[in-house]
């Protein structure tokens, strides 16, 4: 059993190669829940969605998020009657988020709505949020403390960051099958997504960080930096926000009390030494995934470097 730790578009794209190569049913992923917001009453679940669009072939890869061909004569019309219509919902992407929030309401908890999702979209692989609790992710800036979608889609990541909170982490419990697939699983790996607000929200749910510790399964994780930049997203401005160097190396660093296995892109080789210092195992390959062939042949290297240890 193989269970992943995922945030949105680059650990989607990693997973959409590790299916081609190990059955989706022996495969759970663990998605961050933090990027959750509300709109028009709608409860949105953008890595959740993110990771189950790409796995069922309906993902806009283009835009990197949504749903392929998707239309936007929804928020248009919002937009006449003058709501606020910064986060871009497509039609039928609003079709799932009414779905959730009608289940939701229901009284069903997300594991239970992203279950019935993932079955509607013809998925077999076992995608689990990281809390059914509300979890918030919010960015200290110059400008005030804001929502980590306002913060990078309505104002472009432009401000000045100065702390992260996790608002709902103290009540924040695993949802359930998060701590037991931790500790059973043959093989954990952490995906290439920002260490601070994807994997640094699954890690401070209670009980994760230390399962993983306690876990017996290679803990194999791939770097989201490559030559001192993320590949996508802020991870570079709220890294540098909490005092962290932008490089390979400070990711390592974050994971280094579970991790056995560090994959590095071969433009960061120098980065090797330092990261072996922390008593992880490095791997040099190319992590940028332009094709599919890069996709499954990045999941291979993690395979094939897991049997290493």
């Amino acid at each position: 059993m193989i269970t992943a730790l995922a945030g949105g578009v680059g650990a989607a794209k990693f997973l959409s190669g590790l299916v081609k190569i190990v059955s989706e049913e022996e495969l759970t992923i663990i998605v961050n829940t933090g990027d959750d917001i509300e709109f028009f009453g709608l409860h949105i679940s953008p890595d959740l969605d993110i990771v189950a669009y790409t796995l069922a072939g309906i993902v806009d890869e283009e835009k990197g998020w949504g749903i392929k061909g998707d239309t936007f004569h929804c928020l248009d019309m919002l937009r006449r009657y003058g709501y606020e219509t910064w986060f871009n919902l497509g039609d039928r992407d609003l079709a799932t988020h009414i779905h959730r929030t009608a289940l939701l309401r229901s009284g069903l908890k997300l594991s239970q709505v992203t279950k019935d999702i993932c079955k509607r979209l013809g998925l077999k692989v076992n995608i689990l949020p990281m809390t059914d609790d509300r979890f918030e992710t919010w960015i200290e800036t110059d400008a005030g403390l804001m929502h980590f979608q306002e913060y990078l889609v309505k104002r472009g990541a432009k401000d000045r960051v100065l702390g992260v909170k996790y608002m709902g982490m103290e009540n924040a419990s695993p949802a359930e099958g998060v701590i037991d697939s931790i500790l059973e699983s043959d093989l954990i790996i952490v995906c290439p997504s920002n260490p601070i607000v994807s994997i640094g929200t699954i890690l401070s749910v209670k009980g994760v960080r230390e399962s993983l510790r306690r876990s017996r399964a290679r803990k194999v994780a791939i770097s989201p930096i490559v030559s001192g930049a993320p590949i996508k997203g802020p991870a570079d401005k709220l890294m540098s926000g909490l005092g962290l160097e932008v490089s390979a190396f400070s990711v390592a660093y974050l994971y280094r009390d579970f991790l056995d296995i560090f994959v590095l892109d071969q433009l960061d080789e120098k980065e090797r030494e330092r990261i072996e210092s922390l008593g992880i195992k490095t791997i040099l390959t190319n992590t940028i995934m332009r094709a599919l062939e890069d996709k499954i042949n990045l999941a291979k290297t993690v395979l094939e470097a897991s049997r290493s240890i």
